[in-house]
Parts: structure tokens; sequence; C-alpha cells
């Protein structure tokens, strides 16, 4: 592995790791440039095992022994103190591992949709902090994959990728567009488009039929707003978390970890 030592925060070999914690700039930068940013050892070794090609590695020049093990390819390892990496970055990077890789192509709603049996669609989800926590839920409890609105957050983006601990590389996701007209083909496939609300006239989702469970797509909105009047109206059955002591509502990501373990309870382990 050959190291190359970084002095300046400027030095355009590290121009895919500037400015961090800007994301305007980062969700200008990284999408048309094919790349995201994996933060820390272990998201940066489960982005490699995911097949993601790595552009580059910067790391904290007291730990490049931690990536001794790894075949980094072509992929140039660049190392400096933590007083350039915060001055490049705009962070203390106390995980002290940071890596660019190229994205891979995104598969097709249909193409996902025909290998799925359970999947989470989201509606105006843009916090980078709940989808990640979202991924992470959704992988472990057993859903096949996640559909996105256009006007998601990118699951790619660097805290997204870092509070899923690297989950959203285990997760097939896709943009379903146009919406919410995408929701036909979700249905079309077979799949029963369950809209998560805390309306008291919805079903509770533990009374959710056998032939509603089969083969379900449960379908949430962004924090606070919910989901959109059309999103619903595309919908087979509105469904509710039934609260106590007058709470309306949980958390997005929390209601997400609900429904998918009540959905998928009855699975085999």
């Amino acid at each position: 592995m050959s190291v190359h030592q970084i002095t300046d925060p400027d030095d355009d070999r590290i121009a895919d790791y500037r400015a961090l914690t800007d994301v305007e700039l980062r969700t200008r930068w990284e999408p048309p440039h094919g790349l995201f940013i994996a933060e820390g050892e272990l998201v940066l070794r489960r982005a490699l095992r995911a097949g993601y090609p790595p552009r580059s590695f910067l790391v904290d020049a007291k730990r490049v022994d931690q990536l001794a093990d790894l075949d980094t390819g072509d992929a140039p390892v660049y190392a400096a103190t933590p007083d350039v990496l915060e001055r490049a970055t705009g962070f203390h990077v106390h995980r002290g591992v940071l890596a660019s890789f190229r994205r891979l192509p995104l598969p097709s709603p249909a193409d996902l949709l025909a290998t799925a049996r359970r999947v989470v669609i989201l509606e105006d989800v843009n916090n980078h902090t709940n989808l990640g926590a979202i991924f992470r839920a959704v992988a472990a409890l057993g859903v096949d994959g996640v559909l996105l609105s256009p006007s998601c957050a990118d699951p790619l983006y660097r805290r997204s990728v870092r509070v899923s601990m690297g989950e959203v590389f285990a997760v097939p996701y896709a943009k379903l567009e146009p919406w919410p007209d995408g929701l036909a083909q979700v249905r079309a496939a077979g799949f029963t488009v369950l809209a998560m609300t805390p309306a008291p006239d919805a079903v509770p989702i533990q009374r959710l039929t056998a032939d509603q469970r089969a083969r379900a797509a449960l379908l949430l909105g962004a924090e606070g707003a919910g989901l959109s009047r059309a999103a619903q109206a595309a919908s087979d059955v509105r469904v509710v978390i039934p609260m106590r002591r007058n709470v309306d509502s949980l958390n997005v990501a929390a209601a997400t970890a609900v429904a998918c373990w009540e959905l998928g309870r009855d699975d085999p382990l």
C-alpha cells in the first residue's frame, strides 16, 4: 500500500473530501461526480465488501496501519495530521478514517420489486439521520428494498451512511418516479401499499389480514408533515401504530422499525 503524505488542506488530490459538513455543497458535488464518502473503518470495510470501487482513502497518519490488510487496488491512500484533516473536511475526524467511493448504478423499481417480498417506500424523507436509521432498521428486520420519492435525501450522503452503520450498502434501493403515480407500478407488481398515518380511522397494523401482509409495501412520509394526500389516495390501506398516553406519532425511523417488525414477526429467523 503506497501512502502519500498531505500537508496542505487545499491539496487538489483530496478535493473529494473538502467541506464535508456543507450539505448544499456536497449535494452539488457528490452525485454529479458519481462518488460518496464513507466515514469510519467499519463503514469503509462494508462498502468494499459490497463491491463499491474506491477512489481514494484519507486517514489520520497515526492510523494508516488500520488499512494495512485491505486491497486498495489503484486507489491512493493519503495520510495527514488531525489538524490538516479538520481544515480540509470542516470537522474533527475523530474516527480518523475516510474514503471516497464510486457509486454503482441503481436498479430500476421494476427490477427491485421483481425479487422482493416486502419493501419500504419513503416520501419526502430528507433528513439524513432519519434516512440512515431507516436503512439500518430495514436491513435488520428483513425488508428486501427501499423505494424513494424524487425529493428524498441521498442514502449515500456521509451522515446517512454513518447512521446506518453501512447498512445502506446491504439494502437495494431505487427512485420511484413519477411521484406519486409511480405507486401504481408497486400495486401492479402485486404489492399492497400500506400508508402509515396517525389518522384515527386508520387500521391498526396488528389487525391487517394475511393477504394484506403477504406482499407489503410500507409507505411513510417525512417527519412532521407525514404523507401527502395524493400518496395516501394512491395507497391500498391506511395503517396506524396504536399509541398510548396521548402520543400522536413516532419519529419516522422509529415508526419504520416498529412497523417492519410487526409485518415480519412471523418470519423464520
